[in-house]
């Protein structure tokens, strides 16, 4: 018999964000791996609309040098 899973709730649909700012730093590294990937939609059940705000925020924080492109012990 399959297991029902709980749907994951977008945590920003949840707590009313609209605008993730990139200079979160403490924030963003929460949807990134250990290597600095970004984390999937279905890993971590954001919504489509806040996933792509999610990637851009990411992609500008790296260009600004606030976070890492990849972590400094990968090689």
């Amino acid at each position: 018999m399959a297991m029902m899973r709980r749907r994951k709730i977008c945590r920003f649909c949840e707590n009313k964000i609209y605008y993730l700012d990139y200079k979160d730093e403490k924030m963003l590294r929460r949807f990134t791996n250990e290597r600095g990937k970004i984390l999937a939609r279905r890993i971590s059940g954001n919504c489509a609309i806040h996933q792509r705000n999610l990637t851009r925020a990411v992609k500008r924080a790296r260009v600004m040098a606030i976070m890492a492109f990849a972590s400094e012990s990968y090689r």
